[in-house]
């Protein structure tokens, strides 16, 4: 019996491992098996000089050769034609490479060489958080955008309150689709005020304060979970989170310190009652509930009021239940003009 001589043995085809790794975690983190397969191959190939890897292989004593990346069919052709060899992928992912390695196998006929995906680090949950940092430090660095750069504090104010409302928006239309999207411009103002904090010159901090000052409030106030506090209900988890935050806030002088004034006027009012009711302050009467025979400013003030005191003690948002009304009637009036609904 003849052997087939245009078969190559798998034994005798030279191998070519991909070498994927993630540029959100220090370098040098590489798992075991990826540490293995660089020691172990006879060539090791790299086409991005500043891949951030670069300087932990040096230390390890790994011996990288630098290739170019003209295009991705280039440098498929040469990591088959130099075959044996680990390429070490680098940080953007070279678009098309696998496109132009999966051509050239076909083409190639059984010829080709094996080809290996070896992940070498992984991405943690909330590593591309880290590409947000990255992005609006170039925005707002020399060579950046100029309009970011020219931003304040102050000026992104009106911002912050539109994507929130857009994102309250979302939330009440149930659009997943849009959520996601508001939720991100939202996290994108966090992180704007933050690079901006980062440049005051007398009291900067970074977002990685902001996050973990957060951190450390919802661990405190989280004994049940992070301590050795009980809480099996959540009644019983409020009543803990009220103890804790009535603790931190010993020296306000009145129950509606740290109400911020600059909340929209219904939902101003509907804070202001919600303190007044958890606080169990009975020093104000209620605000009678009742249609004057005039409206006034006052008078509707005080109506408007007693809605609000009404809609908490029935665990209604008044604020929530507004926006639904208001989307109703502007349902109604588009259906009355003979318009589909918005």
């Amino acid at each position: 019996m003849e052997t087939n001589t245009d078969t190559p043995n798998s034994a005798d085809t030279p191998k070519l491992t991909l070498l994927t790794t993630t540029h959100r975690v220090a370098p040098g983190l590489l798992s075991w098996p990826a540490w293995e397969a660089l020691r172990a191959a006879p060539l090791v190939l790299a086409a991005d000089p500043a891949h951030p890897q670069l300087p932990a292989l040096a230390q390890a004593r790994v011996a990288v050769e630098l290739v170019a990346r003209d295009s991705a069919p280039a440098l498929a052709r040469t990591l088959v034609e130099r075959a044996p060899v680990l390429f070490l992928g680098s940080p953007d992912g070279d678009p098309g490479l696998t496109d132009a390695l999966a051509r050239i196998a076909v083409e190639a006929a059984g010829r080709a060489p094996e080809i290996e995906l070896l992940p070498g680090s992984y991405d943690l949950p909330g590593a591309r958080l880290l590409d947000l940092v990255a992005v609006m430090d170039r925005l707002r660095s020399p060579g950046g955008c100029p309009w970011d750069a020219e931003q304040t504090h102050a000026s992104l104010v009106k911002y912050l309150v539109e994507e929130a409302y857009e994102l309250v928006e979302a939330i009440e239309e149930g659009d997943r689709e849009t959520l996601r999207e508001e939720l991100g411009d939202v996290l994108l103002q966090v992180f704007f005020h933050s690079r901006i904090a980062e440049e005051d010159p007398e009291d900067p901090f970074s977002i990685d304060e902001v996050a973990g000052a957060i951190v450390e409030k919802l661990m405190y106030r989280h004994p049940h979970v992070f301590g050795d506090s009980d809480a099996a209900t959540t009644d019983q988890v409020e009543a803990n989170w009220e103890e804790l935050k009535a603790a931190e806030k010993q020296h306000r002088e009145s129950v509606l310190d740290g109400v911020p004034a600059g909340l929209p006027a219904l939902a101003l009012a509907a804070k202001l009652v919600s303190r007044v009711r958890r606080a169990g302050f009975t020093g104000v009467p209620d605000a009678p509930y009742a249609l004057p025979a005039e409206l006034t400013e006052e008078t509707a003030g005080a109506l408007l009021l007693a809605v609000v005191q009404r809609a908490h003690d029935a665990k209604v948002d008044p604020d929530a239940a507004l926006r639904a009304a208001a989307r109703g009637y502007r349902a109604a009036v588009r259906a009355a003009e003979g318009l589909a609904a918005d």
